[in-house]
């Protein structure tokens, strides 16, 4: 499970170096494509198979599930990181996201986030009045 906030600095080869507690389980590999709020979604390869997975039973013939498949596989990267933990961001993905060298990356549970580090500051202030006011009614089973 990936948690909490980290702040690593993109190179000038594009590459950032994962946070430690993260190594471990994308060890093997990650994919890397774009999320949703202009971020980079990092998967373990075993995660983005069953969100694949998962994915696949929507209907083809819905125009949503295709325009949201179009864009999140073909951004998909798959990647291995180095024996120090880097992994090489592919520029069209540093383009979406508007990397700079500043970086913050969160562990959102099943998948890790990666943001420009100003980006991430402006949508935390401006999602943090909407995270207050979130009830039962808005998130069901949480008590």
């Amino acid at each position: 499970m990936f948690l909490g906030t980290y702040s690593p600095r993109l190179d000038e080869k594009g590459r950032v170096i994962l946070p430690a507690k993260y190594r471990e389980e994308l060890a093997e590999g990650l994919v890397l494509t774009r999320g949703q709020e202009r971020c980079i979604y990092v998967f373990s390869r075993a995660e983005f198979e069953k969100t694949h997975e998962q994915m696949q039973r929507s209907p083809i013939s819905s125009r949503r599930t295709r325009d949201y498949l179009r864009v999140f596989l073909s951004g998909a990267s798959d990647e291995v990181p180095d024996k120090q933990g880097r992994v090489t961001i592919p520029p069209a993905l540093r383009d979406y996201a508007g990397l700079d060298r500043e970086l913050i990356v969160i562990g959102v549970g099943a998948r890790a986030e990666i943001w420009d580090a100003t980006a991430w500051v402006d949508y935390l202030a401006a999602s943090e009045d909407s995270f207050s006011d979130t009830d039962e009614e808005n998130m069901p089973g949480i008590n």
